[in-house]
């Protein structure tokens, strides 16, 4: 939650946007108080609220356990599949003192809901994505003997709102250089999502899963015997069990799968994205950014426009694989855009499958009508810049169909077939 991340390389946007079109950006602060978005007054309706007031109604209820606490009962009762475990071993969170290599975080995700568990700790932590108001924040106390009710936690925008999540409260991943008890040096940290390349991504995480990638800084520790330059080698790259790396007990899985890992860098950004474009409709005129910005800002991240290549084939080491493309809606000819491709790149179709979630649907009229005509724009073979020849006939083409049979909302004019060269 309170996280103490440092972001290096991230472009201040929201300045030069600004500059570039003589308005002066509005300040986080100022954005999230304002009388269009009043973030903290709106009473939220992400899914952990919901289920908080279920407990509240005595409609449902939460079985605590020794060791993980409510952990394993509230990933069941919020739909946050278990094989989705990532473990953070850096001291980040505002529970870092108890964090480290031996006693790493867990987090579990689901598209909208994210969970966060420190071993020992005091409390869950959460984010809940609320349609329209972005990442909501809680706690739940592990006290067996307390009524489990979730806490809104307000201070924790201090440090997830900001360039690193659009200035919009939301959730971003990092990576650096951490100690051998998990502090991380001060040395460049990165953001990362699925334009980082690889080789900046993963420092702090453990990373289970085997692939063709030279180089990136899961599992990796600067120690006495190594440097920032050497810490990566052969022993941190294509590890396939964390036997031997700390003690297992409590946690539900014994993986930190490198694919789910990709699939949260690319979601945490997918809704901050979305998030943004909501709150610049709804500021109006007082919008530092032009809607077509905005607009082709989300489409270019939504298509995968700019997504760092794989160099071969990447698998991971738990279920998830499996799991995660059963979920999502399938065209009449069975495919989804929750399939995986993991060879040259993530998605066998590079469409993000968020474009299904709440907070997309939940976007003001009109920002979705743009966000739909620029899709047409750039599926149908009508944008010439050369960044989207990425998107090849057949990629364009399944895209649109699977769309068409899947998006209940989509304008008449996306037509069958329609792609150009």
């Amino acid at each position: 939650m309170r996280s103490r991340w440092i972001v290096a390389g991230v472009g201040v946007w929201l300045s030069a946007m600004a500059a570039a079109y003589g308005q002066k950006p509005l300040a986080p602060s100022a954005m999230r108080n304002h009388a269009a978005i009043r973030y903290q007054e709106t009473a939220p309706r992400d899914a952990v609220a919901v289920l908080n007031a279920r407990l509240q109604r005595g409609d449902t209820q939460l079985t605590w356990e020794p060791g993980a606490g409510y952990l394993k009962s509230v990933l069941a009762a919020l739909h946050v599949p278990v094989d989705s475990q990532l473990l953070v071993f850096s001291k980040t969170s505002f529970q870092a003192s108890l964090i480290n290599p031996g006693n790493p975080r867990a987090l579990y995700f689901n598209d909208t809901v994210s969970v966060g568990w420190v071993r020992g700790g005091p409390v869950l932590e959460f984010i809940g994505q609320d349609p329209t108001q972005g990442a909501i924040f809680y706690t739940l106390e592990q006290k067996q003997d307390v009524a489990p009710r979730f806490t809104r936690e307000i201070s924790c925008v201090q440090c997830h709102t900001w360039e690193a999540t659009d200035d919009v409260p939301g959730m971003f991943l990092g990576s650096g250089f951490p100690a051998a008890n998990g502090t991380l040096l001060y040395a460049p940290v990165y953001s990362s999502d699925h334009r980082t390349p690889f080789d900046v991504r993963w420092g702090g995480w453990y990373v289970t899963g085997t692939h063709a990638l030279p180089r990136h800084m899961g599992n990796a520790r600067v120690t006495p015997d190594t440097t920032l330059d050497t810490m990566v080698s052969a022993k941190t790259l294509n590890v396939t069990s964390l036997a031997g790396q700390f003690d297992m007990t409590g946690y539900p899985s014994p993986h930190s799968d490198i694919v789910a890992l990709m699939v949260l860098e690319h979601e945490a950004r997918m809704l901050n994205l979305i998030t943004r474009a909501g709150w610049e409709a709804r500021l109006g005129q007082e919008s530092a950014r032009r809607r077509e910005d905005v607009v082709e800002e989300l489409v270019d991240y939504l298509l995968f426009v700019n997504e760092q290549p794989l160099p071969g084939a990447v698998t991971g080491t738990s279920t998830f694989t499996r799991t995660f493309p059963s979920s999502g809606p399938r065209d009449a000819r069975g495919r989804s855009l929750r399939e995986f491709d993991l060879r040259t790149r993530m998605m066998r179709y590079p469409c993000s499958f968020l474009i299904y979630s709440e907070p997309f649907n939940a976007l003001p009229g009109d920002v979705k009508r743009d966000v739909y005509a620029r899709m047409w724009t750039i599926l149908s073979g009508r944008a010439h810049e050369p960044r989207y020849a990425v998107l090849s006939p057949a990629d364009r083409q399944a895209i649109l169909e699977i769309l068409r049979d899947t998006k209940p909302d989509l304008p008449e004019y996306f037509v069958i077939p329609a792609v150009g060269p």
